[in-house]
């Protein structure tokens, strides 16, 4: 048995796993069925997929289960599904959908909703849920994300602020900062592109998200399309003439993950630009941080305001799991895949993640608590919208160029489609 293989996590968050996962779920094998699974991905250790295997295991325990980390994932899961020892799961992202050299994938999946299979996604956010254009699933959702700014609420507290939820509130609140001596207001790493990415993201999706039309443009690259970026390449030039952000404080992080969440830790740092991605990453990175342990402080991810009138949740799919439909296990993998597919199952591994559920049973970990408040008519799915990741990189592109001044808005306009 392979259960040896696994590095399990804490004796809390197995025992709530027993007791809560499962709860209502109907085994349709025989409990004694042999089999064996691989699931393959791209993370250096999945403590939450550890603990479905775990629960699953109470209904079957005689079938070995494992992960498996690929090197270079994207390049080569396709090599793997097509070798002896293929994986019977494999993992799944959101900008994979559309994309030629990723259709291989898409073509080995599963039809996850072959009603012979009997599972249910009544449970999972319609706009999370991805349906080919032949009314195929060829995925399961396993975790979403959002997109905002994590805050130092004790900083908050402490200068008497709120935390901004419009625009205006946002330009007060960091004047009101840097008058207190704060060198940069907000922050993030800028070596790449996901500051002004955090920054924007959402604000892009929101000024396109009831405009088809605009959508097909982007989608196709004209570039006249570029004009559908100006308000949101103003958007960064304001942040930037306005002094929100210091890129020279920012340039200090040495990378996009474990040092901007070090950084944060500080504790001097009123917000940080941040993904889900990077707030999973925050409980697990305390303990890494002197001056965290000394004096810690309570923190939690909001939306970023902007010009747009409106504040809204941008809500990702972050990952999804595929059947290889190929598989030498299919019924067995099927059959994990619907246990997987309860409420209870997906709750319980976004919990220990700490990523955001896709079920439509929105309990929050209290680092997202501020994302609870968003009614679905302020919630957007940008890939259930039909915007394809070409689009949001040509926007990531642009954002980082204006942002740094390698180019005016005028000439990131004129150059969408061509971005690099």
């Amino acid at each position: 048995m392979k259960k040896a293989f696994f590095t399990f996590i804490t004796v809390v968050l197995i025992l709530v796993t027993t007791l809560s996962v499962g709860a209502d779920f109907k085994p349709a094998f025989d409990k004694n069925t042999e089999a064996e699974i691989i699931v393959a991905g791209s993370y250096n250790n999945f403590e939450a997929l550890e603990a479905a295997f775990d629960a699953f295991w109470d209904f079957y325990p005689n079938v070995e289960m494992s992960f498996v980390k690929l090197d270079d994932y994207n390049n080569t899961i396709g090599i793997a599904l097509a070798g002896e020892d293929a994986p019977d799961i494999y993992c799944m992202q959101p900008w994979m959908i559309g994309r030629e050299n990723m259709s291989d994938l898409f073509a080995a999946a599963e039809n996850l909703a072959d009603p012979s299979l009997n599972i249910d996604f009544s449970n999972i956010r319609t706009g999370l849920l991805y349906v080919d254009p032949d009314g195929n699933v060829p995925m399961l959702p396993i975790f979403s994300t959002a997109f905002g700014f994590l805050v130092n609420e004790n900083i908050f507290t402490k200068e008497g602020l709120k935390v901004p939820t419009t625009y205006e509130e946002l330009i007060t609140v960091t004047e009101k900062l840097k008058e207190a001596g704060y060198r940069s207001p907000i922050m993030g790493y800028n070596q790449q592109i996901n500051l002004f990415y955090f920054l924007t993201y959402t604000d892009f999706i929101s000024r396109i998200m009831n405009d088809p039309a605009a959508i097909e443009k982007l989608n196709t690259m004209e570039s006249s399309a570029g004009e559908y970026l100006r308000p949101t390449l103003e958007f960064v030039k304001d942040v930037m003439d306005r002094g929100m952000i210091d890129l020279d404080a920012c340039a200090e992080i040495e990378n996009d993950y474990q040092a901007v969440i070090l950084r944060f830790f500080e504790g001097d740092v009123p917000m940080m630009l941040a993904s889900g991605d990077t707030a999973s990453g925050t409980e697990k990175r305390q303990s890494l941080s002197e001056k965290y342990l000394a004096d810690p402080f309570p923190y939690s991810l909001h939306a970023i305001p902007s010009p747009n009138e409106d504040l809204f949740f941008l809500n990702q799919l972050n990952l999804a799991f595929a059947v290889n439909k190929n598989s030498d296990e299919l019924e067995m993998t099927n059959e994990f895949i619907r246990f997987l597919s309860q409420t209870e199952s997906l709750n319980q591994m976004a919990r220990i993640k700490r990523l955001i559920t896709p079920t439509k049973d929105f309990s929050l970990d209290e680092v997202y608590s501020s994302y609870g408040y968003f009614d679905e008519a302020h919630t957007i799915y940008p890939y259930d919208l039909g915007v394809k990741d070409d689009v949001i990189k040509q926007m990531r592109f642009a954002a980082h160029a204006v942002g740094n001044g390698l180019l005016t808005i005028d000439e990131a306009v004129a150059a969408y489609g061509t971005l690099e």
